[in-house]
């Protein structure tokens, strides 16, 4: 099964990748680990992604899908996989098309989250990151056990820059300008599944289930 989450930003497509990966024993995949493992490990894809994200810009469609497709033909994806984060675009979904349609593949389906802008302001302002680890938590859905600390390592949490709602509503006009097209462009490829993302998080969860039909 071979899924691509799309949704805004703070719509919680992250979070439901994650489960559906565990309940189906298929990878989760982000661009953001497969770019980061790809540095570390000092491949060439990764020497060419790190000489653009050095000068600030953004990685290339054609590098970026090099390094999906990399990543997508290792053994743990051969039962399927959840992309989360990519395509971002039309150009990038066609080059994921023509990628898997060479090796006589396809993705299986695409699931929306619908969740509307305003909710996403106050979603992502309820988050919170520890400083020292990473983990993240949210004041309302995931508290921590102990108020302000996290529950890995202690460390304090923080309300990271790219959460304040300036900087959300700025995230959300790039994702209705270059992102939100690809909902119409998967439900002309006919593998769309559009779920209401303002739901409890195990209903929206079930109804992905239901609406993959596993």
């Amino acid at each position: 099964m071979k899924i691509i989450m799309l949704g805004a930003p703070g719509a919680g497509k992250g979070t439901q990748a994650k489960k559906i990966a565990e309940k189906f024993g298929i990878p989760h995949i982000s661009t953001g680990d497969i770019f980061r493992a790809n540095i570390k490990e000092g491949t060439e894809l990764g020497k060419k992604a790190k000489a653009f994200m050095d000068k600030g810009e953004l990685v290339p469609d054609e590098l970026t899908c090099d390094l999906v497709m990399d990543r997508i033909s290792s053994d743990d994806c051969k039962n399927g996989f959840i992309l989360d984060g990519f395509p971002r675009t039309i150009p990038q979904a066609e080059a994921l098309s023509k990628a898997l349609s060479a090796k006589g593949e396809k993705m299986d389906y695409a699931v929306d989250i619908e969740v509307n802008d305003e909710a996403i302001v106050e979603r992502m302002g309820g988050r919170r990151a520890c400083a020292v680890c990473g983990a993240t938590f949210h004041l309302v859905n995931i508290p921590p056990k102990v108020e302000g600390h996290c529950d890995s390592c202690g460390g304090p949490l923080i309300l990271r820059d790219d959460d304040k709602p300036e900087t959300v509503r700025k995230r959300l006009e790039v994702y209705h300008d270059q992102t939100q097209p690809l909902i119409a462009y998967y439900e002309k490829e006919g593998i769309l599944k559009q779920v209401d993302g303002m739901l409890p998080m195990e209903e929206v969860f079930n109804k992905i289930v239901q609406l993959t039909g596993e």
